[in-house]
């Protein structure tokens, strides 16, 4: 029986995806956690008839990348909670936008 071959692109291109998410008030979230939890359920998977997969050791690497992006996501994310609270809510910052976008409107005429 030929061996199956785990396969590791969709979780880095997820993870890189993630990653370049995190900077947009941690969106990121979303792609790397999707990244970690279909690495984890393959990793099972092959754990539990790990004589018939090939490439165990590359998804272990994969589901690191996709957990490190995670972590990443969530902290930034708590961050961004975290400036949002420190200017005054969400009201406060609705104003800022508000302001920065008219703003630009006024600049740009």
């Amino acid at each position: 029986m030929e061996k199956q071959n785990l396969n590791t692109t969709l979780i880095y291109v997820l993870s890189v995806f993630g990653f370049l998410c995190c900077c947009l008030f941690g969106l990121g979230i979303i792609p790397s956690g999707i990244a970690y939890f279909v690495s984890n359920k393959q990793l099972k998977a092959a754990y539990a008839d790990h004589e018939n997969y090939d490439n165990i050791d590359g998804m272990k690497t994969a589901k690191t990348v996709a957990l490190v992006v995670l972590i990443i996501n969530i902290l930034y994310l708590g961050l961004t909670a975290y400036r949002i609270y420190d200017m005054g809510g969400i009201g406060a910052f609705m104003d800022i936008i508000n302001e920065a976008y008219e703003e630009a409107i006024r600049n740009s005429q």
